[in-house]
């Protein structure tokens, strides 16, 4: 409460010191006793400063309603609404407002839970002025310096935002480069070979949806999509007459259809964007006992990608019609697929293979 016959706790005679240069900061002086509040506003402006004093929390929070401030010197003790009520209101108001509270009360309790609630420092009465003072340039300073913190911060998001999208722009550049490259090249492949018309495009969906039936990511279903579009780009290299012969082929003959792995990987190595797609295509004739190429890999060593691949792979394979034999059903090739579960394919990706088919299967028959 305040006392009949209030008495100052300020010395009222500052020492000399010269106004701030620049600038001028606004101060908000909050305190419930008139003779404080009138002696502070005086002091303060002398040293400089343009402020505002109120008796209350309510004509605090009305006064930086109507115009900025860049210090608050706020009593802890008022009526209705304590200092300490107010001091988060005021933050919530301007969250780069510099709050010095100021008590009669030397409790270190009360000082430490001022700090924690954003007060930039916390005084006790009866003050010196130049303390006062210094206290107050202290508060604006560190305000200055968040609010340089702040800008610096802003500036870096922004450019990192900007960085960000530039980069997405670039990587949806290139990422459309590459298909228009891999489009070129296999369409140059199927011009080659009638029976691989289709293929890749085929291959790149099976095997998109068994990723899915995997429950993998979105990012690396779209990377096992593009691999398996671009698995066999290396039978660009294979000899027609290989690719097309109706007889059994020759050991050696064997080994140079084998190679069109390895020329995939020369043809595509430039394009390093591609990362994981690579090693999925590396991989695509591994068999998950061991007995593939072009590395002789086996069960885990061999991709993810590289694995649901090589089921996609050979499922097309035994559905499409080829110059030696025609076509299998669906449902045969399941069959033929599931005996090679465990050797040739991994488990669980024949699995995901024979629900992605069964499901086609359905949606055909209520079609």
């Amino acid at each position: 409460m305040t006392p009949a016959n209030p008495v100052p706790d300020i010395t009222l005679t500052p020492p000399g010191a010269q106004p701030a240069v620049g600038s001028v900061p606004r101060l908000l002086v909050v305190d419930d006793e008139e003779s404080i509040r009138v002696a502070l506003a005086r002091f303060l402006r002398s040293r400089g400063y343009e402020v505002t004093a109120v008796s209350s929390a309510v004509d605090a929070l009305a006064a930086l309603d109507r115009d900025r401030c860049d210090l608050a010197l706020c009593d802890v003790r008022m009526p209705s609404m304590t200092g300490m009520e107010l001091l988060p209101a005021l933050l919530e108001k301007d969250a780069e407002l510099a709050v010095v509270m100021l008590t009669a009360v030397n409790d270190a309790s009360t000082a430490t839970e001022a700090i924690a609630r954003g007060a930039s420092d916390y005084l006790v009465k009866p003050i010196e002025l130049a303390d006062l003072h210094a206290a107050v340039e202290r508060a604006l300073h560190r305000r200055e310096l968040l609010k340089e913190q702040r800008r610096v911060e802003r500036l870096v998001r922004d450019e990192v935002a900007l960085r960000t999208a530039e980069l997405e722009r670039d990587k949806r550049a290139l990422k459309e480069l590459t298909i228009g490259i891999a489009d070129s090249l296999i369409n140059a492949m199927e011009a080659k070979d009638v029976y691989l018309r289709g293929h890749a495009q085929r291959v790149a969906e099976l095997s998109a949806s068994m990723a899915s039936e995997m429950q993998l990511d979105e990012d690396t279903i779209e990377v096992v999509r593009l691999a398996g579009r671009l698995a066999d780009i290396g039978k660009i290299g294979i000899r027609e007459a290989v690719l097309n012969k109706l007889e059994a082929l020759t050991p050696k003959e064997i080994e140079h259809i084998r190679d069109h792995v390895r020329i995939g990987m020369e043809i595509l190595s430039p394009l390093h964007h591609l990362g994981a797609v690579l090693e999925f295509i590396h991989d695509h004739h591994e068999h998950y006992d061991g007995g593939g190429y072009p590395r002789g890999l086996s069960g885990q060593a061999i991709t993810l990608g590289g694995r649901i691949i090589a089921a996609a792979d050979a499922f097309d394979a035994l559905t499409s019609v080829r110059a030696y034999r025609g076509a299998r059903n669906p449902g045969e090739a399941v069959e033929i697929l599931e005996k090679a579960s465990g050797t040739h394919l991994d488990p669980v990706v024949f699995r995901a293979l024979r629900s992605c088919v069964l499901r086609r299967r359905t949606l055909t028959f209520i079609e």
